[in-house]
């Protein structure tokens, strides 16, 4: 199994505006040299379970009114202790240890898992070394206040950059593999 961080991020690291608006994901900017991307349906079937925090999917609800759930009919994890709405036969809420979440649930039953948010949850995943890799989509676009993904980790990771990729739009995707210890 395969465990992926995917977060977007302004240049400056945020990865959420203090309003949760996502506004800033959309972009003009336009670089020649870019690709036009993959089929996003067709990527999207190469992930078998997404890991989600409690915010992330209380706004992933909030969103999916206006343009559908992001996520289709994929398993969907979410690490909660709260008791949380559930409008969807594909979600399931965990609350316990992670490690065991990833040997018992993840490990035996899918092979390309992808935790889409938030940045606690994905600095707890790193600390606890349960992540393979990390993707970061980052946006043409300085944000100067928000959730940053990667606020006082508390701790030095060495990363191996497998690939970068421009697009057209101006992104820049960064995906790194974690050096295992």
């Amino acid at each position: 199994m395969k465990l992926t961080i995917h977060m977007v991020s302004s240049l400056d690291g945020i990865i959420a505006k203090k309003d949760n608006s996502i506004s800033w994901f959309e972009t003009s900017s336009n670089y020649e040299k870019g690709i036009s991307g993959q089929d996003p349906e067709e990527f999207l079937k190469t992930i078998d379970c997404y890991i989600m925090g409690s915010r992330t999917y209380e706004h992933a609800l909030e969103l999916s009114k206006s343009y559908g759930w992001a996520y289709g009919d994929k398993p969907t994890i979410v690490i909660t202790t709260r008791n949380l709405p559930n409008e969807r036969q594909n979600i399931e809420f965990y609350s316990g240890d992670l490690n065991q979440l990833v040997s018992e649930r993840l490990k035996p039953n899918y092979r390309n898992v992808w935790l889409v948010g938030g940045a606690m949850l994905a600095k707890d995943f790193i600390r606890l070394k349960l992540t393979d890799e990390i993707r970061i989509s980052v946006l043409p676009i300085i944000l100067g206040a928000g959730t940053l993904f990667f606020d006082h980790i508390g701790q030095e990771q060495t990363l191996h950059l497998k690939d970068v990729t421009a697009y057209k739009n101006g992104m820049i995707e960064l995906w790194y593999e974690i050096e295992k210890e």
